[in-house]
């Protein structure tokens, strides 16, 4: 197996996940990889008559949508992919799947009904165009040996960073929900590659806390990949996401009441936007509503091992405190 983008939070768990079952894992990425982004023979020479490819590499969108930054973020992932699927074209023996990360962001902001793969519609802005152009770049060659997934992987809940500071929020006494409302409007937001989505400038949903939070569980994230490789039948973009979904109100609540904390200030627009300001970060992290729905994967008979908020965030809470 070759996992490509192996020092993140996902890949890293994801090679010793693998390894620990007895998989021979071959890495790209950056120092310490097995072949890096930058050297085409080295990739092909793991690529060619590896059984499985993963590719999740691409700068994280924990940033400021400076268009510095939005250029790396679309570049990432455009250019390692392009990297992946060239060298699949190259192979004398292409490996039988290539799973490349994908977002549930590419859906719509939605509070009306969940997105599925069959009938959800694809929103608009930066991070859609994104994820539609990693996906385009995905499936645009001709690479009849090879069974090719888009994981539409939503937020997830693990010892990492994200989830980290969710915790930190809640503890502090900040863990209500996320009210939109009116903001100076802004162009970061704006859509982004060959044929860019969207108004010019940012807008707003009443929402009153009500947007919703697709997430999944890391165990679930591992989970779904072994399913998904060994289902010769599953191909396409698939929606990794628990299907109890939640919505800010709720997840909030959820967050105190793992951590003991007894009350949680709601966080008004204009606080959002000073605090991720503050953070290097973006308010459409939370303000976004995604409510993503598995349909391939409850379909095809995968069960989840975290369907239910509450207790996937008591698990990775003991993680994290295990771990300080």
């Amino acid at each position: 197996m070759v996992i490509g983008g192996a020092s993140g939070f996902l890949g890293a768990h994801l090679v010793e996940s693998f390894r620990a079952e007895g998989w021979r894992v071959a890495t790209i990425g950056r120092a310490g990889a097995d072949a890096s982004w930058d050297d085409p023979a080295a990739i092909l020479a793991l690529v060619d008559g590896a059984d499985a490819l993963i590719g999740l590499a691409g700068k994280s969108v924990d940033c400021r949508y400076a268009d510095r930054n939005r250029d790396e973020v679309l570049r990432s992932r455009v250019d390692t992919t392009r990297a992946l699927s060239r060298a699949i074209a190259a192979s004398a023996r292409p490996p039988r799947v290539w799973l490349n990360a994908s977002t549930a962001t590419i859906y719509r902001h939605a509070e009306d009904r969940a997105q599925g793969e069959r009938d959800g519609e694809l929103g608009t802005g930066f991070s859609v165009d994104v994820a539609r152009n990693w996906e385009r770049e995905l499936f645009r060659d001709e690479l009849p040996g090879t069974r090719r997934v888009a994981l539409r992987i939503a937020i997830v809940l693990g010892d990492g960073p994200a989830t980290r500071t969710l915790f930190r929020l809640a503890r502090l006494g900040l863990g209500g929900p996320h009210l939109d409302g009116p903001w100076f409007p802004h162009r970061r937001y704006r859509g982004i590659g060959p044929d860019p989505s969207g108004p010019e400038r940012s807008g707003w949903h009443r929402s009153r806390g009500r947007q919703r939070f697709s997430w999944v569980h890391l165990d679930d994230v591992l989970g779904s990949i072994r399913w998904i490789l060994d289902r010769d039948d599953l191909a396409g973009p698939i929606n990794v996401a628990s299907p109890g979904a939640s919505d800010s109100r709720g997840l909030m609540r959820a967050l105190r009441q793992t951590v003991g904390a007894r009350v949680g200030l709601p966080a008004s627009r204009w606080m959002l936007e000073l605090g991720t300001w503050a953070l290097r970060t973006e308010s459409e992290m939370v303000l976004k509503s995604r409510w993503v729905r598995p349909e391939v994967l409850e379909t095809s008979g995968y069960r989840f091992r975290w369907a239910e908020l509450e207790p996937a965030l008591r698990d990775v809470w003991a993680s994290v405190r295990a771990g300080d």
